[in-house]
């Protein structure tokens, strides 16, 4: 019995927190469908009339950032004033994009389309509130379409693969994705690099082995849970823009973020994404200094 306790207790410390941002998600749609449905609201989910949800929803996980993570937001000014692909790091958990996306709410009132797994469109009960914050498929037609109107468009070329298997070492995992740049291309729009400090110290994932490594090529789902909850300083860096260029191939496009540095070549690492990650993130990461990030005032 007290062998059974001690490993539900390690367990419930492992992924409390992750847990609790799960139950925070569902939380929010269910709070959605209940204002949709009492104020009887049949708008497009992206237009004006649902401002005042996506405020609150913002301004509540806002909070969350400020108390658990002490967020800081740099580089807003590299923003364009239209449309833009903004291109990250994928951490175990994307909470630190879901921070991102709340504050450029509140300081601009500007909603950043977001492209995401196809896996996460299957999840139950997730439809309206993906629909509200503006979470989309990432499809070139669904992209294409988000800049023609002057959004914001935020991509992680290594998307969930990069989520499971990269850790403290930050290593890149973009494979030969180079369809954003082909996007960027076709609607004449810059991208900006963005990355997260110490967003692996938080949030991590076991050990990456030969079985689970199989079982997601082959499914292309996330069967390993993500621990930890670490309340570890977290800076979003937003990079200066690399402008369009009508010159310039979807293939120049890419290479020309390829860091010039020598790395594997099952890595395709993005020098504008790597060089805010050699900037601003200790590697390899560390928890116990990550967490002391939180008492340095000093901008990084």
């Amino acid at each position: 019995v007290v062998i059974f306790a001690l490993m539900m207790s390690a367990i419930l410390v492992f992924f409390i927190v992750p847990l609790t941002i799960l139950f925070f998600i569902y939380l929010a749609n269910i709070l959605l469908l209940i204002y949709q449905r009492n104020s009887e609201v049949k708008a497009d989910p992206l237009s004006e009339v649902w401002d005042n949800a996506r405020k609150t929803l913002a301004s509540f996980w806002d909070i969350c950032a400020r108390i658990w993570h002490g967020y800081e937001l740099h580089g807003v000014e590299n923003l364009p004033e239209g449309a833009g692909i903004l291109v990250y790091y994928h951490g175990a958990i994307p909470i630190d994009h879901l921070y991102f996306l709340s504050r450029l709410f509140l300081w601009k009132k500007r909603l950043c389309m977001s492209v995401a797994d196809h896996f996460v469109f299957r999840l139950p009960g997730m439809k309206l509130l993906l629909a509200v914050s503006g979470i989309m498929p990432g499809t070139r037609e669904e992209c294409l379409s988000a800049l023609k109107k002057g959004h914001l468009v935020s991509i992680s070329p290594g998307g969930v693969r990069e989520a499971l298997f990269s850790d403290e070492s930050y290593q890149l995992m973009w494979g030969n994705r180079k369809g954003f740049a082909q996007v960027a291309i076709d609607a004449k729009v810059p991208i900006i690099p963005m990355y997260t400090q110490n967003v692996r110290e938080a949030y991590r994932m076991f050990k990456e082995t030969r079985f689970l490594r199989q079982l997601y090529e082959s499914t292309r789902l996330p069967f390993t849970p993500p621990y930890g909850g670490i309340p570890v300083k977290f800076r979003t860096y937003i990079g200066e823009p690399i402008p369009y260029d009508p010159n310039i191939t979807a293939e120049e496009l890419v290479k020309k973020q390829i860091c010039k540095r020598q790395l594997s070549l099952l890595l395709q690492t993005k020098a504008a994404v790597q060089a805010l990650i050699d900037k601003h993130q200790r590697i390899p990461g560390s928890i116990w200094k990550a967490l002391l990030d939180r008492f340095d005032t000093k901008k990084k």
